[in-house]
This record gives C-alpha cells, sequence and structure tokens, in this order.
C-alpha cells in the first residue's frame, strides 16, 4: 500500500476524520479502472459505429444523409463538452459524471433500436450529448484524486486506452457487425457502461456541492452555437459545400457572432460557464493552443495513414489500422516515461519541448514517402511522430489543470478538451482540402480527364474502387495519394512548430502535491482542501 494525497473537490467538513476518508482510498484502482472504460466508450463509439456505417445504410437507407450520422455524434459531444465541465464544477463532479454516463447509454440503446436513418441520427446526438461529458468527467476526477505530482503514473494507463481505441476500433466493430448485426455496435456499450456505471456509484465517494448561482444559459446558448457553426464549418467546407458558399460564409458570420457575443456575456455572467479568468494563467493558455495543434495534428494523420497504406502500400483496411502499430506503439511508451519523470522529479517543461521537435521531425519524414516507400520505413516515420505525440498528449492535461484553482478543474479539463476536439475539426478539414485538392491535379495530370473524372466526386477511394481502376488509372492514383500525403504532412509539421514555440514559453510551476509542498498551490491558486487516500 502507498500513501497517495488526492485533492478533493469542494469543501472539507471541518474535524471529518481520516477514517471516512478513507472509503474511498482503499479502492482507487477500482475507480481508475471504471474511468478508463468510460474514457474507452468515448474514444471507441465513432471508429466502431465507422465500419459499420455500410450495412446500416443498407438495412436503414437514407445514403443522402450518412454523414450527419457521424456529424450529429460529433456536433453534441463539442457543444456539450464545457457545460458539463461546468456542471461538475458546480453542483459536484460524481453526480455530473453519472448523468452523463447515462445519457450516453440511453442514447446507444435508442441508437441500436433506430427504425430508420432520421431516428438514428436524433439518437446519436443524444448519446452525442453523454459523450461529451465522459472524457471531461475522467480528466476532472482524476484531478480530484490524485495530486498533479502523481498524476503522471497514470498517463500511460490513459495512452494505453486510446491506442486501444484507434487500433481495436475498426476491428471490434467488424466483428460485431459480421456475427451479431449493426445493432450491436451500439448495444455492446450498454455492459461496458453499466460497469463504469455500478463501480462509480458504489466506490467514488466526493464531497457533494451546491452552487448558490444559477446556470449560466445565455453562455451555454452563446457557446453551443459558436461550437456547431466552427464544427459544420470544418465538417461542410470543400465538401457538401464550397468554402466561398453562401452557406459558409453565413456559418462562419453566425459563429463569429456568437462567440464574440459569448466572450462579452462571460465578463457579466454571475457565473459563466467557461470563465476567462482560466487564460490568465499563461500556462493554461499555452496548454490550450498545444492541445489545439495536438488534436489538428493528431487526427490528420490518423487520417491520411490508412489511406496512404491502403492505396500506395497496398494494405487491406483491417491491415491499415494494425499498421499504425508503430505511432500508437511509440505514443504509449513516450507516454509512460513521460509520466514517470514527472512523477519522480516533478519536472515536465522538457517533454513538451521534445514533443514539438519530434512532431515537426516525424511529419517532415512522413512527407518525404512516396510510392517507393517500404511499410518499414513508413514504421519507423510514424514511430517519430508518435513518440512526439506520447510526449504532449496526457502532459498538456496535466499542466492545464495543475495552472488553475481545484473549483476551476471541471471548466479546465473541459476547455482543453474542447480545444483538442476543435484542433481535430479543422486539421481533418484543413489538411483534407489540401490532400483532395493535390489528388486531383495529379489525377489529371496523369491520367487526364479520366483521371479527372474518378475522383471528381471524391478523392478518396475505398479499396474495391480502387482495384476496379485501369492500371494505368490506379497507378497515377497511387502518384496522387504520394502527392496529397505530402502535401497534408508537410502543412502538418508547418503547424507543429507552433508547438515547439509555445513550449518554449513555459513556465515550470512545481506540481501541486509534491514532498515538499504536500497541499500548497502554486502561482497565485488558492490553497485547496486535501484528503489522504491509499493507493492499492
Amino acid at each position: 500500500m502507498a500513501d497517495t494525497q488526492a485533492a478533493m473537490a469542494g469543501e472539507a467538513r471541518p474535524g471529518e476524520p481520516e477514517q471516512q476518508a478513507g472509503k474511498q482510498p482503499k479502492s482507487v484502482r477500482v475507480v481508475l479502472l471504471a474511468l478508463m472504460i468510460a474514457m474507452m466508450l468515448a474514444m471507441l463509439d465513432n471508429m466502431i459505429v465507422g465500419t459499420a456505417m455500410p450495412t446500416i445504410v443498407g438495412e436503414l437507407g437514407g445514403l443522402e444523409h450518412l454523414s450527419w450520422v457521424v456529424t450529429g455524434y460529433t456536433l453534441a459531444t463539442a457543444a456539450s463538452t464545457p457545460v458539463w465541465g461546468k456542471l461538475g464544477d458546480m453542483f459536484g463532479r460524481k453526480g455530473a459524471f453519472l448523468s452523463s454516463i447515462v445519457i450516453f447509454l440511453i442514447g446507444s440503446a435508442l441508437s441500436g433500436m433506430a427504425q430508420d436513418m432520421g431516428q438514428l441520427i436524433g439518437f446519436r446526438a443524444v448519446q452525442g450529448l453523454g459523450a461529451g461529458g465522459l472524457m471531461v468527467g475522467v480528466m476532472a476526477i482524476i484531478g480530484d484524486l490524485i495530486p498533479p505530482r502523481e498524476r503522471g503514473k497514470y498517463q500511460g494507463m490513459m495512452a494505453g486506452v486510446m491506442a486501444l481505441a484507434m487500433i481495436g476500433g475498426p476491428l471490434v466493430g467488424g466483428t460485431i457487425t459480421d456475427n451479431w448485426g449493426w445493432r450491436w455496435a451500439f448495444y455492446i456499450n450498454l455492459p461496458l457502461g453499466a460497469v463504469a456505471l455500478a463501480a462509480i456509484t458504489v466506490v467514488l465517494h466526493l464531497p457533494r456541492k451546491r452552487s448558490r448561482a444559477g446556470i449560466d444559459y445565455l453562455g451555454v446558448v452563446l457557446l453551443t452555437v459558436g461550437i456547431t457553426s466552427i464544427v459544420l464549418v470544418t465538417t461542410w467546407g470543400g465538401t457538401e459545400y464550397a468554402w466561398t458558399s453562401a452557406r459558409i460564409m453565413e456559418l462562419i458570420g453566425i459563429g463569429v457572432a456568437a462567440l464574440v457575443g459569448f466572450v462579452f456575456w462571460q465578463t457579466r455572467a454571475a457565473e459563466p460557464v467557461l470563465p476567462l479568468h482560466i487564460f490568465r494563467s499563461r500556462n493554461f493558455t499555452l496548454m490550450s493552443v498545444i492541445g489545439f495543434v495536438t488534436g489538428f495534428v493528431m487526427f490528420g494523420a490518423t487520417l491520411f495513414l490508412p489511406l496512404y497504406q491502403q492505396a500506395v502500400q497496398g494494405a487491406s483496411a483491417t491491415n491499415s489500422g494494425l499498421l499504425l502499430l508503430p505511432m500508437l506503439g511509440a505514443m504509449l511508451v513516450t507516454s509512460m516515461v513521460a509520466g514517470r519523470v514527472t512523477t519522480s522529479s516533478g519536472r515536465y517543461k522538457v517533454f513538451p519541448i521534445i514533443g514539438g521537435v519530434l512532431m515537426i521531425t516525424g511529419l517532415y519524414l512522413l512527407s518525404l514517402m512516396d510510392t517507393g516507400t517500404t511499410r518499414l520505413t513508413s514504421g519507423i516515420y510514424m514511430a517519430v511522430l508518435g513518440a512526439g505525440m506520447g510526449c504532449l498528449m496526457q502532459i498538456t492535461m496535466l499542466v492545464a489543470q495543475n495552472s488553475v484553482q481545484m473549483k476551476d478543474m471541471g471548466v479546465a479539463s473541459s476547455s482543453t478538451t474542447l480545444f483538442r476536439t476543435l484542433g481535430s475539426s479543422f486539421g481533418v478539414a484543413i489538411m483534407g482540402a489540401l490532400f483532395n485538392h493535390r489528388v486531383q491535379d495529379v489525377m489529371a495530370a496523369r491520367a487526364g480527364a479520366l483521371g479527372k473524372g474518378i475522383t471528381e466526386k471524391s478523392a478518396q477511394l475505398d479499396a474495391k474502387s480502387l482495384q476496379k481502376l485501369p492500371a494505368v488509372a490506379r497507378e497515377a492514383y497511387q502518384h496522387a495519394v504520394s502527392a496529397g500525403t505530402h502535401a497534408a504532412f508537410v502543412l502538418g509539421a508547418a503547424v507543429a512548430v507552433v508547438v515547439l514555440i509555445a513550449a518554449l514559453f513555459v513556465k515550470e510551476v512545481p506540481l501541486k502535491g509534491g514532498p515538499q509542498q504536500p497541499a500548497a498551490a502554486q502561482d497565485g491558486d488558492e490553497a485547496a482542501p486535501m484528503q489522504v487516500i491509499e493507493a492499492v
């Protein structure tokens, strides 16, 4: 047994005996296991459902609305993320987290029972509302239970869940759809969610809160409209609508107006949904920037690498997921090392700097891939990128949480998660637009009218469509995909320079909970009540 200090949300009751606080400590690992299950549900869902989509369309129809099955979920998740964080800060972390799990499971059950595409889209939005609170709840509760100095030990666990979701999602989705039917792609969430729900209910004990201030409804509406507009612009721009179309311009105008209004209102709201004072911390602001760019790069890489592997290197859809193992494995290892070093030394600034250098290097190396690049070479390049991301993924959350007061732990966690989500939306949209442009240009140059016709509707061909192409067109498409991935990764490397610049300005504030300052707050934070828990 090892004694670990846990920062508890809310105010400790005077004279509360340590034995009472000890209810929770003996089951810390049970709580962490339940949290990891909830985190996996949030990350795994879209990847499982993506594999089942062809089967879903075959049964329900509505091909023209197919993209909304994913977009509805993404919109609801992004818009609800900051709200869940604030609700946890105001009314208690446990209640907010349990509510998000219940909503997610209700949405999963209803999605599995959907009878047409309209119902499925609506139920997926319900599921997304719950998913918005899952990741935030996990991060904020860990922030409550474990002081930052000790939190690095658990980075490997979180990185492992992320890697498992990214690799296992397509495999699990395909297996479930082939053997049990697409509805089980949603029903599979129910037993896993029930385990997490039961464990959190029974084992986790956090002080209850009751805020006297009302919910900032106007702030919620303005932020939701702003986020929804941004996500729709990045989702529809260049695909459903031209970037210069009236619809995209309208969405940009609405989004900008809503966000400007939101910022103005947050300076006047009694209990702002996203208190702007947290951005006064230089470290928090820098971590938000780094998180945005990391999301931009990571999701762009995971989108284009499998496409390159399938179109150019001849990998199957299943194997292309497994071929991401060098990147995900390196990310897992470096995340664990960074966590252990941070816990033992209390120093962390070096990791964002190293992460920025490795990310830039990895993306540049990936931009060098062409039609002759071997899988071994591309695997090494991916490992370099993965090592860079491993230095950044959890450190950003750790430093962000260390930069705010305990009462703002939820909004700090949700804001960091939101910036990473928005970064991924921009990354997929901008890198995707550049990729599509290059593919169409090269196809037109190499295969003339035939090449232009092939990629006129979509620059991303699946394996079956690729096999049907004439040999000349197939070879031209391989060169086009190589050119497209080159352009996308060059852009990614240029954007990743921002990470390195931001990391250089990080101020290494001692992590709370270290041996020299067991409960003291740092950098102007208020001292938070601490209780001792026993980690088993």
